[in-house]
């Protein structure tokens, strides 16, 4: 008897054949896979070309230059009495920059700056987007376009505008001060940064209250309704709900905010023209406009550009792993 299990003598095993790919079939399918690649890399190039232009015509060009002639300056040998010529002179212009007190303390002035300025700048905008994405104003639409509307006035014009509601003689805001028996200088020693700090919250505080309440309206509407439903208060669910979800884009402000604050030029400059108390180095990019078109220094400018571009991307990435770091316990609870 035979077994069920038992293979019949009449039908062997034999090997599965599998089926094969002949080099014929593979062929046009590796040729597919070639050109889907070169497709993907020339869409890749056709998108960066234009910002990698950007990015050496307007960012690398300008800092090369810059690096390069601060490595030169104007000497003239024979006692001082031969023919000026431009030598290299290596580090001595970043010599002269760091071990100049104008300049650190115009960097210190820039500083006092940005410890009042960010602050303000990034609370303030911060709390008029939540205001406006609350409810509680009426005539939203107009509400920001009021507070949009200083943002397209140039710098310049803002700095002018500032200057006459700033000058004794001239402000009415003074003379209504001087009615009330109070006397105010805002272009004073002490009053000098605030007023520059005034000037550029008037300016900024409306496109950075857009740039919030844009954040804001991407907010899941669920999110917010369950914490009603949890009975958060309308300040509880702005503060611990609403602020932690745009925490990328108040980063993004800060950091922007930072670089802008910085460049600290326009309004100083304008308003040097009104008071002693803010001399042609109030600030290191007017001590680069001092030491090129004044003196015709151009390597100790490029130097002290230098200089400023160093602080600039070190602040910048330090805000940067600092957020990152903070970013960290929260992902990982993810």
């Amino acid at each position: 008897m035979t077994s069920p299990l038992t293979t019949p003598a009449s039908t062997p095993l034999t090997p599965t054949a599998h089926p094969t790919r002949t080099p014929s079939a593979a062929a046009p399918a590796r040729a597919t896979r070639r050109s889907a690649r070169r497709r993907e890399l020339g869409a890749c190039g056709a998108l960066m070309t234009p910002f990698f232009l950007l990015l050496v015509t307007v960012f690398l060009i300008p800092v090369g230059t810059a690096v390069w002639l601060s490595f030169f300056g104007d000497d003239q040998p024979g006692l001082g009495f031969g023919p000026e010529r431009t030598v290299f002179v290596g580090l001595r212009s970043y010599t002269a920059v760091l071990s100049d007190p104008t300049f650190l303390g115009g960097l210190g002035t820039v500083v006092l700056y940005c410890l009042i300025y960010i602050p303000l700048m990034v609370i303030g905008a911060l709390a008029l987007a939540l205001l406006l994405d609350s409810g509680v104003v009426r005539l939203r639409s107009w509400a920001q376009l009021g507070l949009f509307l200083p943002h397209a006035v140039p710098g310049i014009i803002a700095a002018v505008i500032w200057l006459y509601l700033y000058t004794p003689g001239l402000s009415p805001v003074i003379d209504l001060f001087a009615e009330a028996d109070i006397t105010i200088d805002f272009l004073g020693v002490h009053t000098v940064v605030p007023s520059i700090v005034n000037i550029a919250l008037w300016s900024n505080l409306g496109y950075n209250m857009v740039v919030f309440y844009a954040a804001l309206q991407a907010v899941p509407c669920e999110v917010i309704e369950a914490s009603v439903v949890d009975g958060a208060g309308p300040v509880r669910t702005a503060l611990q709900v609403k602020t932690p979800l745009v925490r990328s884009s108040i980063v993004m402000v800060a950091m922007f905010t930072l670089i802008f604050a910085l460049q600290l030029f326009t309004e100083p400059m304008l308003l040097s023209q009104a008071t002693p108390v803010i001399n042609s180095r109030f600030s290191p990019s007017m001590y680069i406009y001092d030491a090129a078109f004044t003196r015709n220094n151009y390597g100790l400018a490029a130097a002290a550009s230098v200089v400023l571009l160093i602080c600039t991307i070190a602040l910048s990435y330090g805000v940067t792993r600092w957020t990152n770091r903070s970013n960290a316990p929260e992902e990982d609870a993810r």
